[in-house]
């Protein structure tokens, strides 16, 4: 991972007093050039940063994941394909603010995250988190969310609604509603969807996005995990 030209990762530690040399500067220093920027918040083996950097190659992508050895499997791919358009970054999600300046994303993707039955505070569309990404997201930036966990498709939607986001589209069987095989839903899936579909496991989607104000006076800092 250290040797990828694709990837960056660095000690947490370096976080704690200060915002990463890259952040604001990841078009102009990482990708150099100026399109849109898209994250993929727990990418595993990166499926999603890779194809969608295939399918756009007018916007710039990032994997985020803790667990480099499976971002490597992405990260090597986009170098074997030439994806000058799709990079990867090693850190924590909580950590995510001090990477990634205000109004530097377009869209956020989270795909088949930990579900964190017990851990509601931890979802990745748990209120804490999605006043995290208010402050990278651009005005009116996209918040995708695609699972199998009817669990966490449900809360999500409840928070949509308790904190008055602004939903786009929902659907609780992406199979079952979309019929185009080449939609950006169906013709990109991971290895866990492989595996939920093989199991006759429905795949869900929700898209939002974050009114004005709705992240500020948040507390994101410092960089601690949160509470």
């Amino acid at each position: 991972m250290k040797t990828m030209p694709n990837v960056v990762q660095f000690h947490f530690g370096n976080l704690q007093t200060g915002f990463h040399p890259m952040r604001g500067k990841w078009r102009s220093d990482f990708f150099r050039n100026n399109n849109p920027l898209i994250l993929e918040l727990g990418c595993g083996k990166g499926e999603y940063t890779v194809g969608m950097a295939r399918r756009y190659p007018d916007k710039n992508f990032i994997g985020i994941d803790i667990k480099g050895a499976r971002m490597y499997v992405g990260a090597t791919q986009a170098v074997n394909d030439n994806l000058h358009n799709a990079g990867f970054l090693r850190t924590r999600i909580d950590f995510i603010n001090a990477l990634f300046d205000k109004n530097e994303v377009d869209e956020i993707w989270i795909t088949f995250p930990d579900p964190q039955k017990e851990k509601e505070r931890k979802r990745l569309t748990a209120p804490g988190f999605l006043k995290r990404y208010y402050h990278l997201l651009k005005p009116g930036g996209i918040v995708h969310l695609k699972t199998d966990s009817v669990l966490l498709h449900e809360y999500t939607r409840s928070v949509i609604k308790s904190e008055k986001l602004n939903e786009i589209i929902a659907t609780e069987d992406i199979y079952g509603t979309i019929s185009d095989p080449d939609h950006v839903l169906r013709s990109i899936q991971t290895a866990y969807e492989k595996r939920f579909l093989g199991m006759g496991m429905k795949i869900t989607y929700v898209s939002f996005s974050l009114p004005e104000g709705y992240g500020d006076g948040a507390k994101i800092f410092p960089l601690t995990e949160l509470e």
